[in-house]
């Protein structure tokens, strides 16, 4: 993985992904008492910025692979990147999705020609099932982040955040990123690292989903020991990736961990206060920027997805707006 990879990503999809802006409010910051800048890649198209690493891995096929079609395994934002680039590009694609993710991510993923398979995430293997299908119907598997086209992808939206910070006189700052398996942070870092060095990538996740804050401190891959149990579903994996976590424990500065709470009252300020809708997995890279001891005067967060329940979101507004 490099600056090369990530910058053939950028204009592969250039065209069909879009430029997302970073967004600063100034009421937010005197309510907090820090600069906090925020990626918005909610407004991405599909709603997070798995539109990136889908469009990158579905166009970098060769033709014969894309003819026969694509797999992949998500609780819906990866699903609808994936199945987004995979329509674009006339690739048949599967997506298999737990059975209690959101509906509207189902919903979505259908409407954007996938087909759909739905599991037991606690009782039924994933991988198993994958593997059975894509044998039997030539399916090339793409990984939500242990693939190096997808990490490419997603690390297209650090080429846009140096150059974004730099408009902005941002020169040193925390970037928090929501992590699950690390294709976006560990995307990021790289494109930070060569780019905007002084910028550094810290990774944030739920309470009890803390898989990546465990393995950067222990040096080594450590396991959640629940599969489902927080709000914040888009991040919620088993351990971080073979091929992410080395690159974050070069790269990445300390972890951060929000609780549940946190990411609803991040998503109730980022309405008030940007304008924009959020999801719960989405938020907790801005509630790590917003709630955080120690933080310095200006922090950046990526807001990663925005495809929430209509009842998640009335409760983040009910209880925290």
């Amino acid at each position: 993985m490099n600056l090369a990879m990530i910058e053939a990503a950028a204009a592969r999809m250039a065209g069909h992904v879009r430029r997302t802006p970073l967004l600063n409010a100034p009421l937010l910051d005197r309510a907090v008492g820090r600069r906090v800048f925020v990626k918005a890649e909610c407004l991405q198209i599909t709603g997070s910025f798995k539109a990136r690493g889908g469009w990158s891995a579905v166009s970098a096929l060769p033709v014969d692979a894309c003819k026969r079609g694509v797999i992949a395994f998500s609780s819906g934002n990866h699903a609808q990147g994936v199945a987004y680039a995979a329509a674009a590009h006339g690739a048949p694609c599967v997506i298999l999705m737990p059975s209690d993710a959101p509906a509207v991510k189902i919903a979505n993923t259908r409407a954007y020609g996938a087909e759909v398979v739905l599991y037991d995430r606690a009782t039924e293997d994933r991988d198993a099932i994958g593997a059975r299908l894509a044998e039997a119907r030539g399916l090339t598997l793409i990984r939500p982040y242990d693939d190096p086209e997808v990490i490419a992808g997603q690390g297209t939206v650090g080429l846009e955040l140096a150059d974004q910070a730099a408009d902005a006189g941002i020169t040193q700052a925390p970037v928090f990123v929501c992590c699950g398996g690390g294709g976006l942070s560990s995307g990021i870092a790289l494109a930070l690292q060569a780019l905007a060095p002084g910028l550094k990538v810290r990774t944030a996740e739920p309470v009890g989903f803390d898989d990546m804050a465990r393995s950067l401190a222990s040096g080594r891959r450590e396991r959640n020991a629940a599969a489902s149990g927080s709000i914040c579903d888009a991040i919620l994996t088993p351990s971080p990736g073979e091929l992410t976590f080395p690159i974050l424990s070069t790269l990445a500065g300390p972890s951060a961990v929000v609780t549940d709470d946190q990411a609803l009252h991040a998503m109730a300020l980022a309405f008030t206060h940007l304008r924009v809708v959020l999801e719960p997995g989405g938020a907790v890279a801005l509630a790590a920027a917003l709630f955080g001891d120690g933080l310095p005067d200006t922090v950046i967060a990526v807001a990663t997805g925005g495809n929430v329940e209509r009842s998640t979101f009335a409760t983040a507004l009910e209880r925290f707006a």
